[in-house]
């Protein structure tokens, strides 16, 4: 089973924008440990994979080892961990999408 890790931020975030609804949203997030392939491919840097979930006008991105993702099987990913480091409206999508390519770029997977 894969790990998912919520950004301490984007927690508050979370809590603070849909308040009663941030379970549904937690329990969205935390359903990639049992499907890991959930989620759209938006890019790849480093060897870093970029994916977003969708929860009705707001999308989640998170980062997961590529490498791992591709090559391994379910029973596998033991060791898998999918990092949720930001959030958006359909407005902001590709503004937040080129920040975190932006951000991987110079810092790499550390810097969130």
């Amino acid at each position: 089973m894969a790990k998912v890790k919520i950004v301490d931020s984007l927690a508050r975030e979370i809590k603070k924008k849909f308040k009663g609804e941030s379970h549904k949203i937690t329990d969205l997030l935390e359903s990639l440990e049992e499907n890991p392939c959930k989620g759209k491919l938006l890019g790849n840097v480093a060897g870093i994979v970029i994916k977003e979930l969708k929860y009705k006008k707001f999308r989640f991105y998170f980062l997961v080892d590529g490498f791992k993702l591709k090559v391994l099987s379910k029973e596998e990913l033991t060791d898998l961990l999918m990092k949720f480091v930001r959030m958006s409206d359909k407005k902001s999508q590709q503004k937040t999408i080129n920040e975190i390519r932006e951000i991987l770029l110079k810092i790499g997977a550390g810097g969130f």
